[in-house]
């Protein structure tokens, strides 16, 4: 192999590798005990706000009839 086609071979490597570059995820990386208690305690809340609702707009229909 002269030394042109080794260059041309190696430039064609780099290129390829340049296009399979690895990009990194985008989900976070630690979550503390403590976050996620802190956001299960708000799913729960807003959980429990939509079924306090529902069942109050179940009553005043009830009450209306």
């Amino acid at each position: 192999m002269n030394r042109k086609q080794k260059m041309i071979k190696k430039t064609a490597k780099r290129a390829k590798a340049r296009k399979n570059k690895h990009t990194p995820p985008t989900i976070k990386k630690y979550v503390s005990k403590a976050e996620r208690a802190e956001n299960q305690a708000k799913l729960e809340a807003e959980k429990a706000q939509q079924v306090d609702a529902e069942q109050q707009t179940a009553e005043s229909t009830e009450d209306s009839v």
